[in-house]
């Protein structure tokens, strides 16, 4: 005699989103390198051009190792743009999955999102390893801090991918705008200097991006002595709030016209 499982709301989405996950996992590392790539990919990009500015500028950025200076502004930056970038593809990439009932738009994105922030954990602890065995000096004053602020990077970066879906599905050139916009952020947003090296009159021109406050906070978090000049806690949490606020608005709105088109 067959017994038939009932299964909540919660489950059924937990199930969807395991199985995109699953899916996304497979799609990507089809190839013989495999997962290996996806990690040391990003670890040897960071690693490099880390390692050339701290031997180019050598000692310390505004007390602390220009090393781990780079380092956490290349992780908050990669976790932003690599999140960004698979999201706002995520409901054209599984747009035939949506004729099934129990598979909604938000479900892909949410996985694609947990495959990058996943795939960004293995890479700082390959990181973090890899500095061990340098002996290059690791000091985290407040770790749970930093971790709430890649957290809040990742909302970000979610939050703004599904917008940029959602518009795709409707303008297929949104792509070409969102690649044009997503360029410079590589160079504004404090991975390559610090805001303490501009004068003041320039902060105005780049505190309006949220990444900039979470690069330098983390830093703040991880050395003290750093300091944080120019930023706010409050202006990062209240954008994240915002822009998830928006971005579950305009779903709401508009996600069955998306899948439809």
């Amino acid at each position: 005699m067959a017994f038939v499982r009932s299964r909540t709301v919660l489950q059924i989405w937990i199930d969807v989103i395991f199985a995109i996950f699953v899916r996304e996992i497979k799609s990507k590392f089809s190839d013989k390198l495999g997962i290996s790539w996806a990690v040391a990919q990003p670890v040897s990009f960071i690693f490099v051009l880390s390692y050339i500015r701290s031997a180019i500028e050598g000692g310390e950025t505004h007390s602390m190792p220009t090393f781990v200076f780079m380092v956490y502004g290349m992780i908050c930056i990669q976790l932003f743009l690599t999140t960004l970038t698979s999201t706002s593809g995520s409901i054209k990439k599984n747009k035939q999955l949506f004729s099934f009932r129990q598979v909604q738009p938000i479900a892909s994105v949410i996985a694609v999102g947990l495959f990058e922030l996943i795939n960004k954990v293995a890479v700082i602890s390959v990181l973090a390893m890899i500095m061990y065995l340098m002996q290059i000096e690791i000091d985290i004053y407040d770790p749970l801090r930093i971790l709430v602020y890649l957290v809040l990077i990742w909302f970000i970066a979610l939050s703004t991918g599904m917008l940029f879906a959602l518009a795709r599905a409707f303008i297929p050139e949104i792509d070409k705008i969102r690649t044009m916009l997503q360029r410079p952020l590589f160079f504004i947003s404090g991975v390559f200097f610090s805001l303490q090296d501009l004068p003041e009159g320039l902060w105005k021109f780049l505190l309006w991006n949220p990444i900039l406050h979470a690069i330098e906070l983390s830093r703040f978090a991880a050395y003290p002595v750093y300091g944080a000049v120019g930023v706010s806690e409050l202006y990062l949490f209240m954008f994240t709030i915002a822009i998830t606020f928006f971005s579950l608005c305009c779903y709401t709105l508009c996600w069955k016209q998306a899948i439809s088109r």
